[in-house]
């Protein structure tokens, strides 16, 4: 197990904020007026899609469904229709129908705790940490393949081949976002991987983090 000390968090920390504050992307539901169920249908919309792509389609969606209760009131062949701009309509769409039924039963209400929660329909891990940074307002990663892979350059890799299951990322990924700006970090590293840290041609001659980090000596 790679050992991380404190002080490397808190360098990584403070330069990927400092970069987000001059470069961070603005999308519809990073907007302080966006509410929780525009928070959260944004990160089920987010999963498998770029965030541009989504940013595009937003705003007509949340016109149409505004809410969990109208949202619950579509059919599943509604919603099919209604993703189809963003591709991979048929599967989200199944299962979003059964979070919306889910969601107008309880009455837009989320549970209180991330166990009642991992419950509802739709509700992988991803997910689950949406709703505990946004919902619960605990310091939790939105950990994708993307932050992954900006974790892994800077810090080392991982063992196993899921993110999921992997015991050394998923206490990393905590440990990075334990800050006080909770959503602001998900965010600035999820930016950072789109805008420098690129899974291809990465631009390490920009990079903040570049004299700290392990990737200018090994390819990860």
């Amino acid at each position: 197990m790679i050992e991380i000390t404190h002080k490397e968090i808190q360098l990584f920390q403070e330069r990927i904020i400092n970069w987000f504050e001059e470069n961070g992307r603005t999308f519809p539901w990073r907007n302080p007026s966006a509410n929780n169920y525009q928070k959260i249908i944004s990160e089920v919309l987010l999963q498998r899609t770029q965030a541009t792509t989504v940013s595009n389609f937003f705003p007509s969606f949340i016109e149409k469904y505004p809410s969990w209760k109208r949202l619950g009131l579509a059919t599943e062949l509604d919603l099919q229709e209604a993703l189809k701009p963003i591709g991979l309509y048929k599967q989200r769409a199944a299962r979003m129908y059964k979070l919306a039924q889910e969601m107008k039963r309880r009455k837009g209400r989320f549970p209180k705790t991330r166990q009642e929660a991992e419950k509802l329909p739709m509700m992988g891990q991803y997910i689950s940490n949406a709703y505990e940074l946004f919902i619960l307002n605990n310091p939790s990663p939105l950990l994708d393949v993307n932050m992954a892979r900006v974790l892994e350059r800077f810090f080392g890799p991982r063992k196993l081949a899921d993110i999921r299951h992997d015991p050394y990322l998923q206490s990393l990924s905590k440990r990075v976002v334990d800050y006080p700006k909770k959503a602001q970090i998900n965010w600035a590293i999820l930016d950072f991987a789109s805008l420098v840290c690129k899974k291809r041609s990465p631009n390490c001659q920009i990079c903040p983090l570049y004299n700290k980090c392990k990737y200018q000596f090994k390819n990860i």
